[in-house]
């Protein structure tokens, strides 16, 4: 293990609770997962006990505490997904690679993780490699989407990428639109909000690319931290109905032009997002009140 880099990690990053993920973040980053030194380094240096420390890195399910491989395929298992065969597709992929969810292949290239819900459910059995998306897989394609993932998908581009889709974004409340075409993440509008956080406020830019994992930008509010979402136009508080699947934060969700909401975590840094077909009519009911 570099000590020095990870040294370097910290120095970097800061020593409280809000630079505590994006340390474990970047040592992820370099190791493929969460070295149990590494563990201990970053509780020494940060004068947190390990048991902080180890606590944050289980709880959001972004970190591992096992190696990975170079390329990860997650296989939803969510209700949507399993009841369109997805169980069938992780055997298909079990024995395509010769290993078992949870494990990683013997030359270390691929790990092979089920997960309960990537968030589209609608595109189910929906599996993701390495950030891309594939929807309605099928046990044909099984193979192809592991050479594809071998061959490297780490570099996400929308504009060749048909796995991954921009989003047309509204506010629920004054259904104006939320995008900015002056501001461009990822090669397409971003969709911005006001964000505010004991007393703190700032304006965020989102990715509209569904898949994306971009950060959002703005640095008015700590990193961690629980927001409040609001249009820019009507000043209205986004609406809340359900908790991000990753970090158990409130997710506000923001209208789509097709007939659905996009759920996006409230917490800054986490990047828990999520399509919901049903969403869209408790919105109405909610306009009939």
């Amino acid at each position: 293990m570099d000590t020095k880099g990870i040294l370097d990690i910290i120095q970097h990053n800061g020593e409280n609770q809000a630079g505590l993920i994006a340390i474990l973040e970047e040592i992820q980053a370099e190791y493929s997962y969460l070295p149990e030194e590494a563990l201990r380094l970053v509780a020494k240096e940060t004068g947190r006990s390990l048991a902080d420390v180890y606590g944050v890195a289980t709880f959001y399910k972004a970190f591992s505490l096992k190696p990975k491989g170079r390329h990860c395929i997650s296989v939803c298992l969510g209700t949507a997904c399993h009841v369109r065969g997805a169980q069938k597709i992780v055997e298909e992929f079990s024995q395509e690679l010769g290993i078992k969810p949870g494990e990683t292949t013997s030359d270390n290239e691929v790990t092979l993780e089920t997960v309960n819900c990537l968030g589209a459910c609608a595109l189910g059995p929906t599996v993701v490699a390495d950030g891309h998306y594939f929807p309605h897989v099928s046990r044909n394609k099984v193979s192809d989407i592991v050479d594809a993932a071998r061959n490297g998908l780490e570099t996400l581009d929308g504009k060749t990428d048909g796995r991954v889709f921009p989003l047309q974004v509204s506010c629920p409340v004054c259904r104006q639109s939320l995008m900015d075409p002056d501001h461009h993440i990822d090669g397409h509008p971003s969709v911005t909000l006001d964000a505010s956080f004991n007393g703190r406020k700032d304006r965020v830019h989102l990715s509209s690319l569904y898949g994306s994992r971009a950060p959002a930008s703005g640095n008015g509010v700590p990193h961690n931290s629980v927001t409040r979402l609001h249009c820019p136009h009507c000043q209205s508080e986004i609406p809340s109905f359900s908790d991000c699947l990753e970090c158990g934060s409130p997710m506000a969700a923001l209208y789509i032009r097709e007939g659905c909401t996009w759920e996006v975590c409230t917490r800054r840094g986490c990047q828990g997002h999520m399509l919901n077909l049903n969403q869209i009519d408790l919105l109405k009911n909610d306009e009939g009140k």
